[in-house]
């Protein structure tokens, strides 16, 4: 397993990550761990899900589109 140092960090960010491992019962370590962890787990971001809309679209380039606004319109009548 790799370490990572981290200089410079706000005063007010240690104070809370230090209340937070308080109360999950965690070292400050561990929060940071904990933190990071869930961090980086997320589901992409929006400029990731956008490019990979990008990307999908980009395979039906010859396919007929239909906006979506008139399909949710249509739904809506019914």
């Amino acid at each position: 397993m790799g370490s990572l140092t981290i200089r410079n960090l706000d005063d007010a960010v240690i104070a809370r990550l230090k209340a937070q491992a308080r109360e999950n019962e965690r070292s400050l370590e561990g929060e940071v761990r904990h933190v990071l962890k869930r961090e980086v787990s997320r589901p992409p971001r929006a400029a990731e899900f956008f490019a990979r809309a990008d990307a999908l679209a980009a395979t039906t380039v010859d396919a007929r589109q239909t906006d979506s606004t008139a399909l949710v319109r249509e739904d809506r009548v019914r």
